[in-house]
């Protein structure tokens, strides 16, 4: 089944992982992406290993696994835009295209002759996605801006880690690059509303895409906890700051997630524990009520879940419908039933390496198709195909290019 974006084409001007990752979901929904790296270097991401893909023998490869978790599905082609003959190239490129993202810094590809308005004039319905640490406006828009930086000064890391008084307090980074990705995902979203404008009307547009935007509004019911009390929330490690029991319980062999979201759910478990007391205590009754006495109650329970194995304890969540699941290290993850289940693991076949596994697309259709197609691309191997087949270039011209390092 071809999927259901058979038919865009896509600029990827990006590199590291916000852009990347909006242009592989792109990729995965059947777009041609055509991703223009530096001659002799690529994606910044390319270099950021160990570890490293193996090649059919075993041995280490310098694709980086970091390169490989973004870019499956995309064309790689080799442009200097420093030059002039590079910045063409990009414009003859645009003018066949139907959307083009970009992560350089705020004005850059402007002062290039590449920016929103130079390219809108002559390809009035290209969808234009810039994407920055901190947006086109504002007193910090010509600042870069890394994950690392976003996940601090949107406040996610003073709500994750363990909290102050206890051993190992301090604000933590998340374990994936979180400001990276959901900028990529809402990036995505945005140029897929912009395409269904563009259909309706003929307009493209520019978007505006911050990474700071985005991890601020994925603050969600932790930004709403502030606007309703006044408070600022605080880390609260392994605990939810909203519902009780939502947490670790330890195990006779290790621990258990159990996950009451509701007062019915809270009693299930404490007739099914055995403490049927706890059921109807009003210190426990309501989550109101839990929340203001959870360290009370998780007492009492933890000293009835650490009798049981962690497979007896979650067979049991299962039947009396209380959700519940262990803390999977990631090797286990991709031995998960659930997850091979929902094939989440997915090989792409490489032209010099063989089959590369890759983290599928969680995406299900039922009528149009997810591909994977395409390896993630060696530097510049569909340079001379793309040139040939979308801008109509010979073989004299492709080399002049290549012999004055344009590409």
């Amino acid at each position: 089944m071809a999927g259901p974006l058979k038919g865009i084409r896509v600029l990827d001007l990006s590199r590291v992982m916000a852009g990347p990752w909006c242009t592989q979901i792109f990729a995965d929904l059947g777009a041609e992406v055509i991703k223009v790296e530096r001659p002799g270097l690529g994606d910044d991401t390319r270099h950021w290993g160990p570890p490293w893909l193996t090649d059919k023998d075993g041995e280490a490869t310098r694709e980086s696994s970091y390169y490989l978790s973004a870019n499956r599905g995309k064309h790689s082609i080799t442009l200097d835009i420093s030059s002039e003959e590079g910045r063409e190239v990009v414009r003859e490129l645009a003018a066949h295209s139907d959307i083009l993202v970009e992560n350089f810094k705020t004005g850059d590809l402007a002062q290039r002759g590449l920016g929103y308005d130079d390219l809108h004039a002559q390809h009035p319905g290209l969808i234009y996605c810039s994407i920055t640490g901190f947006g086109q406006t504002g007193p910090m828009s010509q600042d870069p801006g890394y994950d690392y930086l976003i996940q601090a000064q949107s406040g996610l890391m003073s709500i994750t880690g363990v909290p102050d008084g206890m051993p190992g307090a301090g604000p933590q980074r998340v374990g994936v690059a979180t400001a990276d990705l959901t900028t990529g995902m809402n990036a995505a979203i945005a140029v897929l509303a912009a395409l269904h404008h563009r259909n309706m009307t003929g307009e493209g547009q520019h978007i505006d895409m911050a990474l700071l935007d985005v991890q601020v509004s994925w603050l969600a019911n932790q930004a709403q906890n502030y606007f309703c009390s006044g408070i600022a929330p605080t880390r609260t490690g392994e605990y939810h700051p909203n519902l009780v029991p939502y947490q670790p319980f330890p195990t006779a062999d290790g621990q258990l997630i159990i996950a009451a979201g509701n007062d019915a759910q809270y009693q299930r478990l404490c007739h099914a524990l055995g403490l049927p007391q706890l059921a109807c205590d009003p210190r426990f009754a309501t989550n109101p009520a839990r929340v203001a006495n959870r360290v009370a109650l998780v007492e009492q329970l933890k000293r009835v879940t650490e009798t049981y194995s962690s497979a007896q304890l979650q067979a049991l969540l299962r039947e009396i419908k209380v959700p519940g699941g262990p803390i999977h290290t990631i090797d286990k993850v991709f031995d998960d039933p659930q997850v091979l289940a929902r094939n989440m693991v997915v090989d792409v076949e490489h032209p010099e390496f063989g089959a590369v596994r890759t983290v599928a697309n969680p995406i299900k259709y039922s009528a149009t198709g997810i591909e994977y197609s395409k390896a993630p691309p060696r530097l510049g191997e569909d340079t001379e195909a793309v040139l040939r087949s979308i801008l109509g270039k010979s073989e004299s011209q492709i080399r002049q290019l290549r012999d004055r390092g344009v590409c």
